[in-house]
């Protein structure tokens, strides 16, 4: 018994063997809001699966493509999950956020569509490097600690109101200062989605097709596009007051 105890006092003091009850409880305890826990990183991954799953089921239900119901569409909706999953993984500064979905949309959707099979294969690969292509000149905006910076999303907001001034004063006037619809209100939506909620899925793929091949980049181009659609129903703006307004600009006809 002697020797038993002895042995484990030797033990403990080559500091080998289970971690001690403290450092257990306070760094691995299962409801430990830690950074570093490695509980919570898996429960914060837990949840941005699941939320990727809902988004994804979400995405273009009008299209069987998507959403058909067939071995096809679920494949499709498979290869979106693990894009955007692996994304998530790779960027912990971003993560996921909602509306990825619908911006990885159309790239998956033309490479699969691809009419030389061994090109339509790789789909899932081309789509994921395109994506993070893509975001690689957006990702500011997704990011939240960055929303008031010089770089983030009201910053790139406040940029197109100053470009609509520029262009067309008259209008700017009407909207901000007259009838006080905040840019906010409708551009956020634009620039995050880059519009791809403001046009049926084919147009925004001939969109992009001008969006992604400007050699000036696509951000300065994305807001040249923003400021034409504003202009395009001037008309209709300079006619109507905050709730017209706001209505037609979430709602582009």
């Amino acid at each position: 018994m002697e020797m038993t105890i002895s042995k484990r006092k030797e033990h403990n003091s080559e500091g080998t063997g289970f971690l001690p009850r403290a450092e257990i409880v306070q760094d691995e305890h299962p409801l430990s809001l830690g950074k570093t826990s490695v509980w919570n990183q898996h429960f914060q991954e837990s949840e941005t699966v699941e939320q990727i799953d809902r988004d994804v089921k979400r995405t273009h239900p009008e299209m069987q493509f998507f959403n058909g119901g067939s071995s096809d569409a679920l494949s499709n909706q498979e290869s979106l999950k693990r894009i955007l999953t692996i994304f998530a993984k790779l960027n912990p500064g971003i993560r996921y956020v909602q509306g990825m979905n619908e911006v990885l949309a159309p790239l998956y959707y033309v490479f699969k569509n691809d009419p030389d099979q061994s090109n339509s294969a790789s789909a899932e690969s081309d789509a994921f490097f395109c994506f993070v292509e893509v975001l690689s000149g957006f990702r500011d905006n997704f990011c939240k600690q960055l929303d008031n910076s010089v770089v983030g999303i009201r910053s790139t907001i406040s940029k197109l109101s100053q470009l609509l001034k520029r262009h067309d004063e008259e209008l700017w006037r009407h909207l901000e200062v007259v009838t006080k619809v905040n840019p906010q209100f409708y551009a956020f939506r634009w620039i995050t989605l880059l519009l791809t909620q403001e046009f049926k899925f084919r147009d925004c793929i001939h969109l992009w097709d001008a969006l992604l091949g400007d050699p000036e980049g696509p951000q300065a181009t994305l807001l040249r596009i923003c400021c034409a659609m504003l202009i395009l129903v001037r008309r209709r703006l300079l006619a109507g007051d905050f709730t017209a307004n706001l209505k037609l600009l979430q709602n582009y006809p």
